[in-house]
This record gives structure tokens, sequence and C-alpha cells, in this order.
């Protein structure tokens, strides 16, 4: 039987996991982080084409599905988006939107996306999106998805305090299951992150993060 995840509210808005000791997103902002580090970290909207496959580690809020929703439909993009999300502890609906409600500027896709959340659905399609969402332990499913992924969300808690998303084992799966010239990116610049992508097959480059962290990873694979 698959956990909820267990939170604790930083002044109202900003949730973050009993089980991890770590906030869900920045506490500075988290629409803003999701942007600097996930959208334009992996060079979007720029390489967007019809069937572009975002996978993601770590679904937690659903925010950064709405960014790229957003991101898609702000650019005028034909097609339609594939989305991939592998979570171990999903956060209840009313969690989510609470989190969400934190961002005026996503309200609408928070609306138009909800009720599917609010159903249990984890696979469900718009006309310009296609969402699956995998519950359980990603060292074990993400070897099993059907499409490769051209770029990817790393967003698991801080690696000192959520290893399991880290683990070289798990890196060298996120890179197999990458499409040539595709990306990940990351908020941490931790070494042994870095060191494990590199070791997978990605080409690693730090760049300047978001708010108060100096460093973030973006990774090609050649």
């Amino acid at each position: 039987m698959n956990q909820s995840a267990d939170l604790t509210w930083r002044d109202g808005q900003v949730p973050v996991s009993s089980r991890f000791d770590d906030p869900y997103f920045s506490l500075e902002n988290g629409l803003a982080e999701t942007n600097h580090v996930f959208l334009a970290g992996n060079g979007l909207p720029g390489r967007f084409t019809d069937g572009f496959h975002i996978a993601e580690l770590g679904f937690g809020t659903g925010l950064n599905l709405l960014a790229a929703l957003k991101l898609w439909r702000e650019a005028g993009q034909a097609g339609k988006l594939h989305y991939t999300s592998f979570e171990a502890f999903p956060m209840r609906p009313e969690d989510m939107q609470t989190a969400q409600a934190a961002f005026p500027e996503i309200a609408a896709l928070s609306a138009e996306l909800m009720p599917f959340f609010t159903g249990g659905e984890t696979a469900f399609e718009l006309d310009d999106l296609r969402v699956t969402l995998v519950v359980g332990d990603a060292r074990k499913t993400v070897s099993d998805m059907a499409q490769k992924a051209d770029a990817w969300f790393l967003d698991g808690f801080a690696p000192a305090r959520n290893p399991e998303l880290w683990e070289p084992p798990l890196l060298a799966d996120v890179c197999a299951q990458t499409a040539p010239q595709g990306t990940a990116a990351t908020y941490t610049a931790a070494g042994a992150v870095r060191r494990a992508l590199g070791e997978a097959g990605f080409a690693v480059e730090r760049r300047p993060g978001y708010g108060r962290k100096r460093h973030m990873t973006v990774a090609r694979k050649p």
C-alpha cells in the first residue's frame, strides 16, 4: 500500500516533508525556482516539439507540471506535451491545492488539472498534455518507462535527506532512459550527484543556482 506524504506547513503556504525534513520548494519563490532550475536548465521552451517528453523524479506538489504546461501554452507550441513523474509518497490532493494556491499565476491551470488528482487519476490526457504519475519506488520503475525522456527534472528532496533518489544506479537508469541529446537539471550541486551523473554517461555542468543556492547542475546526454 502506498503511503501519503506527511506534511507540516511553513507560513501556511510552503509544505515541508515530515519524513525528509525538507521543504517541497524554495522558501523564496517555488515557481521562480522551477522556472530557473528545471525549465531554463533544460533549455525550455526552445527545445519543445510535439511529443516532447519530460520525466521527473519527485512529483511533490505538482508545481513543476503546471509550470511546464504554462510555458508550453505561452510558447504557442502545437501538439502534445508528455509528462511522466515518479513519486513514492503522493501528496493528498487537498494539500496539493493548498500549495499551488500560493501562486496565482497558475491558478487557472491548477483548477483545470486538480479534478484529475482529486479523482485519484494517475494517467490522464488533455488536448495538449499527457500525464503519467508512477507511484512507488523510482529505483524499481524508471527502467520500465516506455518513452525515453527529452528532459529530466531531478527534484527529489536534498541528497543528504533523501539519498535514495540520488543513488548512482538510479541515475544510471535515468541516463539510459534519456533520448540522445536529452538533458537533465536539478537544484543540487552536490559533488556526489554530479559524479554519479557523469559516471552514468551525462556531460555535467555546474551553473548559478536559484536564490540562496549558489550552484545547480545541468547535464546533457551526448
